[in-house]
């Protein structure tokens, strides 16, 4: 449908509220323009009325604040509003001291509020002046620079805080974003508003300075250069000063109460006013007493009557209905703490079935370790599994349960069990006060320590006291804290012991987050040609040999093309490596695209290849336990050289044989890589390293 010209036109039409920044830029220019060029009274009229309606405006806006950081731009405002009225004061000084009259506004001041009595005009100005600096701005400045100081020193505990309430599962990913954002905003905040108390405290001191030198200014231009006697320069320049002084302070003060209220005020669900109302009346015993010691006053000779007897009513008045509003808020709360009661009596006792369910993925930590779960402590356990968890689901292709850490009395002071649905699967004891020390191989000088073995790799290492840490790795040894050494053991389990943790509600919910971005490939494959079950095998299959499955489109393709042929998943889960050939040897080849292998004898290979036998449920490869030993002793004195030049341990075979290879030899040399031809990409180059003859 077209749209009409003329709400194209209003659509493109321009408007103050459409171009804020070019209403802020003018604004600027306008108080950098007061400061050089004369303006008329009129002007100045309305450009100090302005000055009071913004502070008032401020004001107003600080009352109704729920959080400090609500009025964020605060301090950059306080900016240029201080420098408003700085300009605004040399425009009235080029009045008063060139033409005698600054105007309306500033007359009024100096007159009526003074009430023609420019001593008392001055005495009221120094007064505002001593306030504003002394009082509230001083103390405003004090609360700025110690909510900074705790603010930033608190902030990494507070971001601690959200990743381990994000590590727990407690709030989501955009939640923890907003809290990590929310606290970065609330330290730019306080950092801010410690420097921006500074302009109101210098703001005082100039408006002194200026009103020092309009009288005495005055003084000389009256008397010196306009013959005016010196009782009426006084008089004039004196008070016309006074009402500038006064128009001046008086935004001022406004403002810098504003400031106090802001950096006084703390996170709360309701405004200034709602706060004030529920903590004063929360103790109406406290307002009696006020109310009867307001009428005791009123009975001592001298003191007026009426005023405190007035006073003692209202306050004994708030006292009573403070009294009925707590005592109806009792009643409430008694209320429904009897109807939890009896819907708690009501509520059948837990299930059997409840008590079954088991935790994924958990660690169990002797108390000599529960520090390092403790952000309050220094731990950054909490912080590492996070980020292991993120890293794990970029790698492997799905997102790691929770883990839950638990403390265990049962197991030794400094020991940890990691247990995967509650069957424990590694054990391991750490030295929280030492540093672990590897030897990359480089290093020939011994260093002083506890000897151990490194639990993700079976590496030698040593436990080294902290203060042998910086002459340990002036040796070279590689570094690492209790806590990586427990998050390395733990992402080495987790990619171990994948195939397991992927579930079929896994598996449904990655197929669900695909069917957003290709849904027809899922509508092809489940349930028409594959079941859930079946693809969760493959997916298992591929991730029991640590085969990524973030590319389940590709995956999910294969399934379907050869879904129709066969149901046999390790055939299925063949072709899928085929079609993941670029990305398995990405993971293994070296910097320079170079596979590093190890081959079969083509008698072996042929060995192999007769020995398959079909069966109801597939093919199987029967062969002697004996005969398995020896090509599992084999295959892992051929592939020893790779290991020690640092290349992963590869073994190409052909297609037909590869997956019983690998079972072969899977018990006696569990990180084997065996790969086929088929999955080997074509721009990938080859570098045998032997064969395998047994």
């Amino acid at each position: 449908m077209a749209v009409p010209a003329d709400e194209m036109a209003a659509d493109q039409r321009w408007s103050l509220a459409r171009n804020p920044d070019v209403v802020l830029a003018v604004a600027v220019m306008g108080i950098l323009v007061l400061l050089v060029i004369p303006i008329p009274t009129w002007v100045l009229d309305l450009t100090l009325t302005l000055s009071i309606s913004l502070s008032v405006v401020i004001l107003l806006s600080t009352i109704y604040l729920q959080h400090p950081t609500e009025f964020a731009v605060f301090p950059s405002l306080l900016l240029m509003l201080t420098l408003f009225r700085l300009s605004l004061n040399v425009a009235s000084t080029r009045l008063i001291l060139g033409d005698a009259n600054a105007g309306r506004v500033i007359d009024a001041f100096g007159t009526f509020v003074t009430k023609g009595n420019y001593v008392v005009g001055f005495v009221i100005f120094i007064i505002l002046v001593v306030i504003q600096f002394v009082v509230i701005t001083r103390g405003a400045t004090r609360i700025s620079e110690v909510a900074a100081r705790f603010t930033l020193d608190a902030m990494p505990g507070k971001q601690m805080g959200v990743d381990a309430d994000l590590n727990a599962g407690l709030i989501t990913e955009d939640e923890a974003r907003t809290r990590r954002h929310n606290i970065e905003r609330e330290a730019d905040f306080y950092g801010a508003m410690d420097g921006a108390t500074k302009f109101v405290r210098g703001d005082a001191i100039a408006g002194i300075i200026i009103t020092l030198f309009n009288i005495i200014g005055g003084l000389i231009i009256g008397v010196g250069m306009r013959g005016m006697d010196v009782m009426a320069a006084l008089q004039t320049y004196t008070r016309l000063t006074v009402g500038d002084g006064l128009v001046s302070q008086i935004p001022a003060l406004i403002v810098s109460t504003s400031a106090g209220l802001i950096v006084t005020r703390t996170a709360s669900e309701e405004n200034l006013g709602a706060d004030l109302t529920e903590q004063l009346s929360r103790y109406p015993r406290a307002l009696g007493v006020c109310g009867a010691l307001l009428a005791a006053f009123a009975l001592v000779p001298g003191l007026p009557i009426a005023p405190f007897l007035a006073l003692a009513a209202v306050f004994s008045a708030l006292a009573l209905a403070a009294r009925r509003a707590r005592t109806r808020e009792a009643e409430i709360v008694r209320r429904q703490r009897l109807a939890e009661e009896e819907a708690r009596e009501e509520v059948a006792p837990p299930r059997t079935e409840d008590l079954l369910v088991i935790d994924p993925l958990k660690i169990e930590l002797g108390y000599g370790l529960v520090a390092l779960a403790d952000p309050k402590q220094g731990g950054d356990l909490l912080s590492r599994i996070q980020i292991i968890r993120q890293q794990l689901a970029t790698k492997m292709g799905f997102v790691v349960p929770v883990i839950r850490i638990v403390d265990n009395m049962r197991l030794r002071p400094n020991e940890y069990c990691v247990k995967l649905r509650e069957a424990e699967i590694a054990r391991y004891e750490l030295l929280p006060d030492h540093f672990l020390a590897m030897n990359p191989g480089l290093v020939e000088e011994e260093i002083e320590g506890i000897p151990t073995v490194e639990p993700a790799f079976g590496l030698q290492a040593m436990w080294v006291a902290r203060e042998n840490r910086d002459a340990a790795e002036r040796l070279g040894y590689t570094i690492v804290e209790p806590s990586a050494v427990l998050a390395t053991h733990l992402t080495e389990l987790i990619m171990n012991y994948a195939s397991e943790l992927l579930t079929r509600q896994d598996v449904d919910r990655l197929v669900e987050h695909l069917k957003e971005t290709a849904p027809r490939v899922v509508e092809e494959l489940l349930p028409n040609v594959l079941t859930l079950g079946e693809v969760q095998k493959v997916l298992q299959n591929l991730l029991r040999e640590r085969v990524s499955i973030r590319n389940l489109e590709t995956i999910l393709e294969v399934l379907a093309d050869y879904g129709a042929r066969t149901k046999d998943v390790e055939l299925l889960t063949e072709y899928a490596r085929h079609a993941l050939a670029r990305q398995i040897c990405a993971d293994y080849a070296d910097e320079a695209g170079t596979l590093h292998v190890a081959t079969l004898a083509p008698e072996l290979e042929r060995e192999l290849i007769e020995a398959i036998r079909q069966a109801e449920t597939g093919e199987y490869v029967p062969i002697d336990p004996a005969r398995a030993d020896a090509v599992a002793a084999e295959t892992a004195r051929a592939v020893q050289p790779m290991v020690v030049a640092g290349h992963d341990p590869i073994v190409l075979t052909s297609a037909q044989i590869r997956r019983y290879f690998k079972r072969i030899v899977e018990r006696d040399i569990p990180k084997l890589i065996v790969l086929s031809y088929n999955e080997i990409d074509p721009r990938v180059q080859l570098e045998s390293e032997g064969q395998i003859s047994a």
